[in-house]
């Protein structure tokens, strides 16, 4: 068994932020868990944001899923498997 995570990087949020987030929505079901992250508060917001998402379902779909993000402008998304090894 193994875990799956979505990496999303989200340059210019206030342009793209609204395409992800109707992506991620669509695919919510594949999402088990999100998290987002970006710099600053406040007056002082990064236009910078990273969201890191851990996937369920198959892995096709994910692999869907990051496709369609890394057609939108100024996103950049990667999938990562990690399996343990058996001892």
């Amino acid at each position: 068994m193994g875990k799956s995570i979505l990496i999303i990087l989200v340059g210019k949020r206030n342009e793209a932020a609204v395409n992800v987030q109707k992506l991620l929505t669509g695919w919510g079901c594949l999402i088990k868990t999100r998290l987002g992250i970006h710099d600053g508060v406040l007056e002082n917001c990064s236009e910078e944001g990273l969201i890191i998402c851990e996937m369920v379902g198959e892995r096709e779909k994910h692999e869907e899923l990051a496709r369609k993000l890394n057609l939108l402008k100024s996103i950049k998304a990667k999938l990562v498997h990690l399996v343990l090894d058996e001892d």
